[in-house]
Order: structure tokens, then C-alpha cells, then sequence
């Protein structure tokens, strides 16, 4: 029998040069984005940091983690719309222990 939800974290790093409300409203689509296709459970906004290595010479950059639990399929899709969306410097999805 497959699996019908599984738990997931994503790690993201937006540009800050989007801008405080820039980064809070590209966010927030995400955020939408997941709510519709599985189940938020934790959101920390971790702010602005300084990055481990430059990224096309940024050096600073505004970190969120999300923890939720979709079907396994929805994770691909995510990444997928992550990686065609302008203000995304990084961004990670990993399966979470059960």
C-alpha cells in the first residue's frame, strides 16, 4: 500500500534584495501553495543572515523554514515552482523522520 501523506521540511533563501515586504508576499504564495496541497505545520521565519558562501555575489540572504506533510508526489511540484521563481537564492526539500 503506498504511502498517502509524508512529512517534509523545506529549507528557503530569499534575495533580500526583494525587500522586507517582497520577501513576506513571494513567501506567502509559497505558503498558500502548500496549505492547498497538504498541511502546514511550523513556519520560522529566520531572517536575514549571512550566507555560507556568496550567490551570484550576494552575500546576505532571508531564511525560512517550513515543516508540513503532503502526498509524496506534491514536493517535486513545489521545488519545480521554487526553482522558476525570480528572489530565490536556495532552496531545499527533505523527508522528515516519522
Amino acid at each position: 500500500m503506498a504511502k498517502v501523506s509524508e512529512k517534509y521540511e523545506l529549507m528557503v533563501i530569499f534575495n533580500p534584495a526583494l525587500g522586507e515586504e517582497g520577501v513576506q508576499e513571494t513567501f506567502g504564495k509559497f505558503k498558500s501553495l502548500i496549505e492547498a496541497n497538504g498541511t502546514l505545520e511550523e513556519v520560522e521565519d529566520m531572517g536575514k543572515r549571512k550566507l555560507a558562501y556568496e550567490i551570484d555575489y550576494i552575500t546576505d540572504g532571508h531564511y525560512f523554514l517550513v515543516k508540513f506533510t503532503s502526498v509524496p508526489g506534491f514536493p517535486k511540484e513545489l521545488d519545480r515552482v521554487m526553482g522558476i521563481t525570480d528572489g530565490i537564492l536556495r532552496s531545499l526539500i527533505t523527508v522528515r523522520p516519522a
